[in-house]
C-alpha cells in the first residue's frame, strides 16, 4: 500500500488531484496536507471527505519540525508537491511569502523526505509540480520545451525556478527518486477568483469591471484542471524517474480574445443580450515583469504516456462557468473578507 503525500491538496489543482487519487486507488492512503490559507479550501473536498483512505492534516510546509515528524508519523511513501504561492501580482507585493513557501517550503519536504528513508528509495518517489513561467516568455513563435533554459522574470516564477533546481539537485546529491512537471494556466471548477478566467467569471454575473493588462495581447496556453489531474496520474505511475515532463493544452488564447469568449457565453447563459458585457472591459496599468507569451509543447507526454487534453477550451470553458453559475454559494464565500481587501488594493 502507498502512503501519497499530496500537499496543497485543498486548493485548485491539489483537490482535483486528491480527488482523482482517492476514488481511482482506494486500496493507497492519501494524506492532503494544506495550511489552509485564503486559497485552500476544505469545501472543495466535501465529496471525498468520508472516505476510508482519505485523510487531511493541517500544516505548514515551511515549519521544518512539523514537517519531519508527519514524516515520522506516517512514513509518505510518495509525494506530490503542489503546495505554493501561485499568483504574480501576489508576488510582486511580497516576494519573501514566496521565497517561504515556494523554496524554503520545498527543501523542507525534501529533506523530511531524504531523511525517513536514509536511502532506501526503491518504491519511493518525490514528484514536483511546477509552471512554464520558469521559462521566462517567448517571442511571436517557438514553444516551451522540456530543456528550454530557465529564465524567470517575476518573484513568483523565480522562486518556482529556484525549487525545481533543489529537487534535481536533490535527486542527484542523494539519489533520491524524482520527477518534475511544468504546466501551463490551469482553469475549471474550484479555481481561486484572482486568476483570470473565475475572476471574469464573477465580475460578469455582478456586472463589475473586467480588469485587462495592457493591451490585452498577453498569450497563455490554457489547461483544463481534470486533464491535468489525469496528467499527474499518469506521470506519477509511468513517468521515467529523473524526468521533466511539460504538460500542456496545445491552446493559445491572448488575453482580450479568451476574454471576448468567456463573455459571448457568459451572455448567452445569463440570458443578456448579445455582447452587453463588452462594455465592462477596462483597461488597466500593466504589471512590472509581465511575460508577453507562454506556449508549452506537450509533445513528449503525449508520445510516451499518450497524454492529450480531453476537451476543446470552449468545451472546458462552457463546463467552468456552468460550474460557478450552480455554485454561487462556494463564490460568495470565498470571496468575502480577506479577498475583498486584496481586490480593491489589486484593482481600484
Amino acid at each position: 500500500m502507498k502512503r501519497v503525500l499530496i500537499t496543497g491538496g485543498a486548493g485548485f489543482i491539489g483537490s482535483h488531484v486528491v480527488r482523482l487519487f482517492v476514488n481511482k486507488y482506494p486500496n493507497d492512503a492519501i494524506y492532503n496536507l494544506d495550511l489552509l490559507t485564503y486559497a485552500g479550501n476544505l469545501e472543495n473536498l466535501s465529496d471525498v471527505d468520508g472516505a476510508t483512505n482519505y485523510h487531511f492534516i493541517k500544516a505548514d510546509i515551511v515549519d521544518a519540525s512539523a514537517i519531519h515528524a508527519l514524516f515520522d508519523t506516517h512514513q509518505f511513501t510518495d509525494v506530490i508537491h503542489l503546495a505554493a504561492e501561485s499568483h504574480v501580482d501576489r508576488s510582486i507585493t511580497d516576494p519573501l511569502a514566496f521565497v517561504r513557501t515556494n523554496v524554503i517550503g520545498t527543501v523542507n519536504l525534501l529533506n523530511a523526505f531524504r531523511d525517513t528513508w536514509k536511502g532506501n528509495f526503491e518504491g519511493k518517489m518525490f514528484y514536483h509540480i511546477s509552471t512554464d513561467e520558469v521559462y521566462g516568455t517567448l517571442g511571436e513563435t517557438g514553444l516551451f520545451e522540456e530543456t528550454t533554459s530557465y529564465d524567470p522574470n517575476s518573484p513568483y516564477s523565480a522562486s518556482k525556478a529556484s525549487s525545481d533546481h533543489f529537487v534535481r539537485a536533490y535527486g542527484e546529491t542523494y539519489g533520491m527518486p524524482y520527477k518534475i512537471t511544468n504546466c501551463s494556466n490551469n482553469y475549471g471548477p474550484n479555481q481561486f477568483p484572482e486568476k483570470l478566467i473565475p475572476l471574469f467569471i464573477n465580475n460578469v454575473i455582478n456586472n463589475k469591471a473586467l480588469p485587462v493588462y495592457g493591451d490585452g495581447k498577453y498569450t497563455r496556453d490554457w489547461l483544463y484542471v481534470i486533464d491535468h489531474a489525469i496528467a499527474i496520474d499518469l506521470v506519477f505511475h509511468k513517468g521515467k524517474l529523473g524526468e521533466t515532463y511539460n504538460i500542456g493544452g496545445f491552446n493559445e488564447w491572448q488575453n482580450i480574445e479568451l476574454i471576448r469568449v468567456l463573455i459571448k457565453l457568459m451572455d448567452e447563459k445569463l440570458g443578456r443580450p448579445a455582447g452587453e458585457s463588452e462594455k465592462l472591459i477596462t483597461y488597466v496599468t500593466d504589471r512590472p515583469g509581465h511575460d508577453r507569451r507562454y506556449a508549452i509543447d506537450a509533445t513528449k507526454i503525449n508520445k510516451e504516456l499518450g497524454w492529450k487534453p480531453s476537451v476543446t477550451f470552449e468545451e472546458g470553458l462552457s463546463a467552468t462557468i456552468n460550474w460557478y453559475l450552480q455554485n454561487e454559494a462556494w463564490m460568495e464565500h470565498v470571496t468575502s473578507g480577506a479577498y475583498q481587501e486584496y481586490y480593491n488594493h489589486q484593482y481600484t
